[in-house]
C-alpha cells in the first residue's frame, strides 16, 4: 500500500496465536516520522457500529424500541419530497433500508469540502439538523416498505443521513450528548482510553498520525492535502469517532462475542438483510445488520466488520463470528485501490 503512494498503514490482528503489530510508511510527510499501532485516527463510518450498539443499549433499558418510528421521536424533522416519517423506523435507520438519501451525495455539500474550498470550509460547524436538510432537498431513494428484510431481498441504500437522525433519537431518548450516550454504554464498559467523541473540536488528540487526502481530485496530478484538523461536525453520529486499532479490535471482540449486550439485542445485531448492489465499504453480496456489515471475502468465508472513510482517513475491521479473531487497519491517506487491504483480510479470515 505504502509502495502505491499511501502516506502510511497501521494495522493489528488478534486471534489464537496472539497479538500481532504491522505498520508501514510515515505518520509525518514533512518529517517522515513513522507511524505507530499506538496513534490516534479517525475511524469515520466505524462510527456507525458504536451508534447502533448505543440504540440497541438503549432499547435494552426499555428506553425506546427499534420499531419505534423517526416521527415519534424526532416530529417534523423529516418532512416534504415523499417521505414518511411515520413509516420510517429506528431499525430502518440502522440497518439503511428507510430509503433516506444520503446527505454526502448532495453535489452541493461535496463541492464545500473538494479541493482547495476545504480549507475554507473545514471548521465549519454543522448542526444534526442541517445535515438532515441537506438530505431533505431530494426525494426519498425509495420508501421503507420496499426495503430490504431478512430473507427477502429488497432496496438497500447505505446513506449517512440515516446514522445523523440515529444520533439524534439517542439525544432525544437519553436528554443528554450523543457523547454522553457513546461514554456510558461502550466506552467506560470496555475501558477504551484511546477512543472519544470530539464532538466540535477538531483536533485529533496525542499520539497521532498526520490525516492527508486528495479532496475527491484524482489522477498523478492530484494535490495531497494535509486535513488533519477540521470540524467533525460534518458527519456526526455517522463518522465522527476518534480511536485505536487496540480500542476497535476490543470493541468489536467484545461486541461478537455477545459481552455488550444482551441475547435478545444480540440477535437484532447480526440480524442482517442483503444489500443491494456494491455500496458503503463491501460487496454486492454481503448482508448488512445494525450499524454492523457481513462480509463475503470469499465463497463460504465471512466476517463481521464495518469500514470508514473520512478526509484524510481509511478504516477497516473486521471479526470472527465469535469475536475471537479480530484485524484493524488504518491508512492517513483516503486515496489509492484497495486491492492488497483486501488481501491482507482475505490471508487473515479465509486462509489462516
Amino acid at each position: 500500500m505504502v509502495a502505491q503512494g499511501t502516506p502510511g498503514v497501521i494495522a493489528r490482528i488478534r486471534d489464537a496465536r496472539g497479538v500481532w503489530d504491522g505498520r508501514a510508511g510515515v505518520g509525518d510527510l514533512v518529517t517522515e516520522r513513522p507511524r505507530s499501532t499506538s496513534e490516534k485516527f479517525r475511524i469515520a463510518s466505524v462510527t456507525k457500529t458504536f451508534t447502533a450498539t448505543v440504540l440497541l443499549g438503549l432499547e435494552a433499558e426499555g428506553r425506546i424500541s427499534l420499531d419505534d418510528s423517526v416521527e415519534e421521536w424526532l416530529p417534523g424533522v423529516v418532512r416534504g419530497k415523499g417521505y414518511r416519517p411515520g413509516n420510517i423506523t429506528v431499525r430502518h435507520l440502522l440497518n439503511h433500508t428507510s430509503g433516506m438519501f444520503d446527505y454526502n451525495m448532495d453535489e452541493g455539500f461535496r463541492a464545500l469540502y473538494a479541493g482547495d474550498e476545504f480549507d475554507r470550509n473545514r471548521h465549519t460547524r454543522w448542526s444534526p439538523e442541517e445535515l438532515v436538510d441537506i438530505a431533505l432537498a431530494h426525494p426519498p431513494n425509495f420508501q421503507p416498505e420496499q426495503g430490504s428484510r431478512p430473507g427477502r431481498p429488497g432496496r438497500w441504500d447505505y446513506s449517512d443521513t440515516n446514522y445523523i437522525l440515529a444520533g439524534m433519537v439517542v439525544e432525544k431518548a437519553t436528554g443528554g450528548t450523543y457523547a454522553q450516550a457513546v461514554e456510558r454504554l461502550v466506552i467506560r464498559p470496555l475501558g477504551l482510553r484511546g477512543t472519544s467523541v470530539p464532538g466540535a473540536s477538531p483536533r485529533l488528540p496525542a499520539p497521532h498520525a498526520r490525516h492527508y487526502s486528495t479532496l475527491f481530485e484524482d489522477g498523478p496530478e492530484a494535490k495531497v492535502r494535509d486535513v488533519t484538523e477540521f470540524s467533525p461536525t460534518v458527519a456526526f453520529s455517522a463518522g465522527q469517532m476518534i480511536s485505536t486499532v487496540g480500542d476497535v479490535n476490543t470493541f468489536m471482540s467484545k461486541l461478537l462475542a455477545g459481552e455488550l449486550l444482551p441475547p435478545a439485542q444480540q440477535r437484532q445485531l447480526l440480524d442482517a438483510v442483503h444489500v443491494d448492489g456494491d455500496k458503503g465499504h463491501g460487496g454486492p453480496q454481503d448482508r448488512y445488520g445494525l450499524g454492523i456489515r457481513q462480509f463475503k471475502l470469499k465463497e463460504d468465508c465471512w466476517a463481521w466488520g464495518h469500514g470508514g472513510m473520512i478526509p484524510g482517513s481509511a478504516t477497516r475491521t473486521l471479526a470472527s463470528a465469535d469475536g475471537r479473531r479480530v484485524m484493524t487497519m488504518n491508512r492517513n491517506g483516503d486515496w489509492g485501490e484497495q486491492r492488497l487491504e483486501d488481501a491482507a483480510v482475505e490471508t487473515e479470515f479465509c486462509e489462516l
